[in-house]
């Protein structure tokens, strides 16, 4: 089975491997990655509901906290019928790799900086966290009209993307105008807002993950720095490995697709050389 949409990508064979981007982005950011994971895994990136492609929630209907988040991509999951899997996310997509996980989805998780990890009386890092997508989000708008043209150039587009991630020259013009567009076109900006206000967007009972965890974090991220999003995954989830990319930015699958790609099959190889037999798909 294979399939490529704005919704979906899956394709390959083998132990399925999910792959969730973070917020206001798209399936489409794991793009540098995939020539390396589909002829190991089975690979279904998803764009998740109410982000440019994805599914369109029903009128009313909000994620009002992480949890509910999970809900709908377990709801895709089961859709594809996909029972367990192995995850890698970033950034909100490795908050839900991990929610994932605590009710038994996951084979194993790669979760790459994290989302929902600061400290629960930092309410100012939650509202700088707020405050930084707002002001890109209107940046991204006011930029529609011209951006092709921005993003022809190698040192525009760095300096454009600088805080997504460190070498933002290296993503194809198109893909990076692309990018632009599917944050502008996110629609569930506000209720993600919502969650990190009232403290629902936070990552809770990470004690209750039991499968092989692998955190890495790049010592370039501006979205999420290290020191003050890293240590509670570090400290609260059982046997996680921790690493510390040198170089690296928030979304690094562009700045070192192969490390990238090759640390994902590494590490859901190793925990499927040592796992029982897994539950059939659903």
């Amino acid at each position: 089975m294979s399939e490529i949409s704005p919704a979906l990508y899956r394709a390959g064979e083998g132990e399925p491997l999910v792959l969730v981007h973070g917020f206001t982005a798209t399936w489409r950011c794991w793009l540098p990655n995939l020539a390396e994971l589909v002829p190991k895994f089975e690979v279904i990136a998803p764009t998740l509901h109410g982000h440019d492609g994805g599914p369109v929630l029903p009128d009313g209907v909000k994620a009002k906290s992480l949890g509910e988040a999970a809900d709908h991509v377990e709801q895709q999951l089961d859709e594809q019928g996909i029972g367990d899997a192995h995850f890698a996310g970033n950034s909100m997509g490795g908050a839900l790799a991990l929610e994932l996980a605590k009710r038994g989805r996951a084979r194993s998780v790669v979760a790459i900086s994290p989302g929902g990890g600061w400290r629960e009386d930092d309410s100012a890092e939650a509202e700088r966290i707020i405050k930084w997508f707002a002001r890109n989000r209107k940046i991204a708008q006011a930029s529609l009209p011209r951006i092709e043209q921005v993003m022809r150039r190698p040192g525009l587009r760095r300096l454009a993307l600088r805080d997504v991630m460190a070498r933002g020259d290296q993503v194809p013009a198109q893909e990076a105008a692309q990018l632009v567009r599917s944050s502008a076109a996110c629609t569930v900006v506000d209720d993600v807002f919502a969650t990190i206000r009232s403290g629902s967007g936070r990552m809770r009972d990470l004690d209750r993950i039991d499968c092989p965890v692998l955190v890495c974090w790049g010592d370039k991220d501006r979205i999420l720095p290290l020191p003050k999003h890293g240590p509670r995954f570090r400290d609260e989830i059982p046997g996680v490995e921790f690493r510390v990319w040198k170089g690296l930015g928030h979304t690094p699958m562009w700045d070192d697709p192969g490390l990238i790609a090759g640390t994902i099959a590494e590490w859901a190889t190793a925990a499927q050389q040592r796992a029982p037999a897994p539950m059939s798909a659903a």
